[in-house]
């Protein structure tokens, strides 16, 4: 009989860090969460990501009786700085598209529990962090983020992957709850540039830098184009500055091969001016919150970021987004990048494109101009 030593040996030889168990009962208090959430969250539904549906695991295996969570530090080997500096790291080696890393390890694991009898499911929109606290696996941060126990140093560079089973096993004793230092002072909610995090474990998701960047909605507004800085998709900025991530970011790590391979696809000029085919075989397969359809966000975050680095470098570039591009999203925020960038050159560049502007690129150009001529 396979008993709960056999199934942590299958997750560690499967590349897991950690294993733990929880029960199959429902996510009650999540559930009122989400309900207390109702409109912060919404935007999560439009998406399909259904979270109210994923409170019970008997919805995905009507036999489920625990909950066998899997703990991946997907932060186990070092990124290139020009990929880190845009992009959040939980995004870099993603393999959901590819299946060519986690899924086969994950895939590894249930075969296991498969030839030894063990149906089981791994539900996307379970709540899986939760799951981990409910295993007893480690404890939430106040930005909102789970620090596991044994996994890279105790920090938040982790993703619990819930997966239901029919079999009961002996559950793990809960660890629900916050247990930042006191001597912390809240520094994830201070350095939060769009003030998403409220504190106390509360986050409003809409204010968030990665839901700006992948599912804001129209064109980011101009309050929030300089606080949300370099990042073009994700974010990790109250990671970077949680002092109980600081020992693994401390620890010497190898560097990625699979993300080196592909760095160069993720220049900025290239994504400033890709068309659908390039974003399809290029960028889509590892970084998929968006489609084709949307691919003028993509173009207006890296607008956006060119405009953060106040490089005049990258003004031929915004001028050229600005004249090969027709969505107005695009072209105001080359518009609005060329004017942060400022100077002799870059009003001189913003005059040359003005004629014929209308709407929302003439209210660009003209506030540009003026940003440009100040600096």
């Amino acid at each position: 009989m396979v008993q709960n030593k056999d199934i942590i040996k299958a997750g560690k030889e499967a590349g897991f860090e950690d294993v733990g168990f929880t029960t199959a009962e429902p996510f009650k208090e999540h559930a009122v969460f989400l309900s207390k959430m109702e409109k912060e969250y919404k935007w999560a539904n439009d998406v399909g990501l259904d979270l109210q549906n994923g409170i019970d695991p008997k919805i995905f295996l009507r036999e489920a009786k625990t909950v066998i969570v899997l703990m991946e530090n997907y932060f186990r080997k070092s990124y290139p700085q020009s990929m880190e500096r845009h992009f959040g790291r939980c995004y870099l080696d993603d393999d959901r598209v590819t299946k060519d890393g986690l899924y086969l390890r994950i895939k590894q694991f249930r075969t296991f529990l498969r030839d030894n009898g063990i149906d089981s499911k791994v539900p996307f929109n379970l709540p899986h962090r939760v799951a981990a606290a409910r295993a007893g696996m480690g404890r939430f941060g106040k930005n909102c983020l789970f620090y596991s126990n044994k996994v890279a140093r105790s920090g938040s560079w982790t993703l619990p992957i819930a997966v239901v089973v029919d079999k009961e096993f002996t559950p793990g004793e809960p660890t629900i709850g916050i247990n930042c230092p006191d001597w912390c002072r809240n520094t994830c909610i201070a350095a939060c540039p769009t003030r998403a995090l409220k504190g106390n474990g509360r986050i409003d998701p809409r204010k968030c830098i990665s839901y700006l960047t992948y599912f804001g909605e129209g064109m980011t507004p101009k309050e929030l184009r300089e606080p949300m800085g370099m990042y073009i998709y994700g974010c990790d900025r109250c990671q970077d500055v949680c002092p109980r991530n600081l020992p693994w970011l401390e620890k010497d790590l190898p560097l990625n091969e699979k993300v080196i391979a592909k760095a160069e696809d993720f220049d900025l000029p290239l994504l400033l001016h890709m068309d659908k085919d390039y974003f399809n075989t290029k960028i889509w397969p590892h970084m998929f919150y968006m489609s084709d359809k949307e691919l003028w966000r993509w173009k207006m975050n890296v607008a956006r970021v060119m405009g953060n680095t106040l490089d005049p470098l990258y003004i031929t570039d915004l001028v050229r987004a600005f004249n090969e591009n027709l969505d107005e999203r695009v072209k105001g925020m080359a518009v609005w990048a060329i004017g942060h960038i400022g100077g002799e050159e870059g009003f001189s560049a913003l005059k040359k494109i003005s004629t014929g502007a209308a709407g929302l690129v003439k209210e660009e150009l003209e506030a540009a101009m003026e940003a440009a001529a100040s600096i």
